[in-house]
């Protein structure tokens, strides 16, 4: 039976409207700015009606923001933060679940308890260990007396060194961002839905346990993996304090942090609609991944027979 809540329905839709109209304001502001000179765009308050310099400012944008650089190194940071994720949760995840060894428990309570350790929180730490990935070594290397080993090259001695920098690399750009507890989570509570029965017939097959985990937990977790392939790309697409810390050269500067070369500075004349513009390439392709894989997203959330 339905239910007849004309009163509701009218309540519900008002307010969806209105939740519409404050969050999509500021984005058909962006995109009405962007279309204006910039006589217009300087006028209180500024006209809501579209104006026809839209190309020529997508086309100022590009240029003075770097934008092509700058757009595929985010594309490059994103999706590899996006597949190491999902690759290392994976294999974490099978691993807590469907092997028996001492302390797991443990493991995936520490692994849990990175939820409460954001990046902003462990960003010198980090920033510390990107300068010199072999850093933590160097101890052991005085320890052990080494610091006074040398080699010779071609006819003259040089120092061996533990030193290894990924600063102002795609290398420093991902990696520190690959660990997800998120995602183990998520992956891990998923595998514990699935019968166990599966497994022990993987077992008596013969097949071995990478085997059962790419022949039939990797085809379970497709919706799971496309759910998460959305939420993550966007969470790397959107960093904006690491790659500001790290990248000093401009080739390696991505599309966010690209976007501060076309905000108008003090004593600027305020080109607000390049600005704009600029916001608007930078924030599409994002947009398109959630269009693209809405359906899949959608389906990895709230599919009961995922």
């Amino acid at each position: 039976m339905v239910e007849k809540t004309p009163i509701l329905d009218i309540f519900t839709y008002v307010f969806l409207i209105t939740g519409i109209i404050i969050v999509g304001f500021p984005v058909i502001y962006a995109i009405i700015a962007a279309t204006l000179p910039i006589e217009d765009v300087c006028r209180v308050p500024m006209p809501l009606i579209p104006g026809d310099q839209f190309w020529v400012n997508i086309k100022a944008a590009w240029e003075k923001g770097n934008l092509g650089t700058n757009l595929l190194n985010s594309f490059i940071m994103a999706s590899g933060i996006t597949i190491g994720k999902i690759s290392v949760s994976l294999l974490g995840a099978f691993s807590i679940v469907y092997f028996d060894y001492r302390f797991r428990t443990l493991a995936f309570v520490s692994v849990f308890c990175t939820l409460m350790l954001p990046v902003e929180v462990r960003i010198l730490p980090t920033y510390e260990m990107a300068a010199n990935v072999l850093g933590p070594f160097q101890k052991l290397w005085t320890v052990l007396n080494l610091d006074g080993v040398a080699t010779w090259i071609a006819g003259h001695e040089i120092a061996v060194t533990l030193e290894w920098c990924i600063l102002d690399s795609y290398t420093g750009l991902i990696l520190p961002l690959v660990a997800s507890a998120t995602c183990t989570f998520l992956f891990r509570q998923f595998f514990l839905t699935i019968p166990e029965e599966l497994c022990e017939a993987a077992k008596m097959d013969g097949a071995s346990a990478m085997t059962f985990f790419r022949k039939i937990l990797l085809p379970l977790s497709k919706t799971n993996i496309a759910a998460l392939v959305v939420i993550e790309f966007v969470y790397g697409w959107n960093q904006y304090l690491w790659p500001l810390l790290i990248t000093t050269n401009p080739k390696m500067t991505t599309a966010v942090i690209g976007l501060q070369h076309l905000i108008p500075a003090a004593d600027d004349l305020p080109y607000w609609n390049e600005a704009l513009a600029g916001a608007l390439i930078v924030m599409l392709p994002p947009i398109l991944v959630v269009l693209f894989m809405q359906r899949w997203f959608v389906k990895g959330l709230v599919d009961p027979d995922k």
